[in-house]
């Protein structure tokens, strides 16, 4: 099982990165499941069902999310009916939507899981002790499990990887739109990368526009923030796993232009 997951898309040109990038990069890399960070499909905040379709029309199987999923009010209703796009599953009980979900892709059964973190994030339930609960859950159907970390801290991340190796396939971060160079393997086999990235302008303050970041840090004032367009690319990860163990097998860092 090959799956790619694609970091955080920023806005319209994340978007039309994807549409560009994704029906080759899949053929290329021989992609079996597509799971991509949707929560900054709508100018970088939030998203609409009308995005998450758009996506899912592309070739993308499902999304996870983080933050920002609430950003835009609409989405409350949607994701209350549309299983592929999930929402940290640490959010306190009454929140809408799912956040894990088990697919079967050709016969395959994979496990997604989809955890925010909490150091210098928003309080939410303990990732660690939720995750707990998902991997047990999801282990009773399929070995083949694997996590977005959404979070701030490369601490909180590492952590969260070492406590769950050899129980889940991959953890993968997702939220500082920054890609890291610290792919590897566990003992345990589960795959491990701090963080995966963003799709979208990379002439950028983390996908947004560079006039409005710096204008904020000179003055200490709010600033309107715009995605930026300059140099677009997507960035990912391909992790391959045994079907048979569960085991990651190779972990490769993708970045590709349209």
């Amino acid at each position: 099982m090959r799956i790619l997951f694609i970091g955080d898309i920023i806005g319209k040109p994340g978007r039309e990165t994807v549409a560009s990038v994704l029906p080759r990069l899949t053929e290329e890399q021989n992609i079996d499941l597509v799971i991509a960070n949707g929560e900054n499909l709508a100018g970088g905040y939030g998203l609409t069902g009308a995005m998450a379709k758009e996506m899912f029309a592309l070739g993308v199987d499902l999304m996870t999310s983080g933050n920002h999923i609430w950003d835009k009010k609409e989405v409350e209703e949607y994701i209350a009916k549309e299983e592929r796009l999930l929402r940290p599953a640490n959010y306190p009980e009454p929140a809408p939507g799912k956040g894990s979900l088990v697919v079967d892709k050709g016969g395959c059964v994979v496990g997604v899981l989809n955890l925010q973190g909490r150091a210098f994030m928003p309080p939410l339930d303990c990732p660690f002790r939720v995750g707990d609960r998902e991997i047990g859950r999801l282990r009773r159907e399929t070995t083949l499990i694997f996590v977005d970390f959404h979070g701030e801290a490369t601490a909180e991340k590492q952590a969260f990887a070492w406590y769950v190796d050899g129980r889940v396939s991959a953890v993968i971060g997702s939220h500082t739109h920054v890609q890291t160079a610290d792919e590897r393997i566990l003992p345990g086999g589960t795959a491990y990368l701090t963080d995966v990235g963003m799709t979208g302008g990379h002439d950028s303050v983390i996908g947004m526009g560079i006039e409005g970041p710096i204008a904020k840090f000179l003055s200490g004032l709010p600033k309107q923030f715009r995605p930026a367009t300059s140099a677009p690319r997507l960035c990912g990860v391909v992790v391959e796993i045994d079907e048979r163990t569960g085991h990651s097998t190779s972990i490769v860092r993708i970045q590709r232009e349209p």
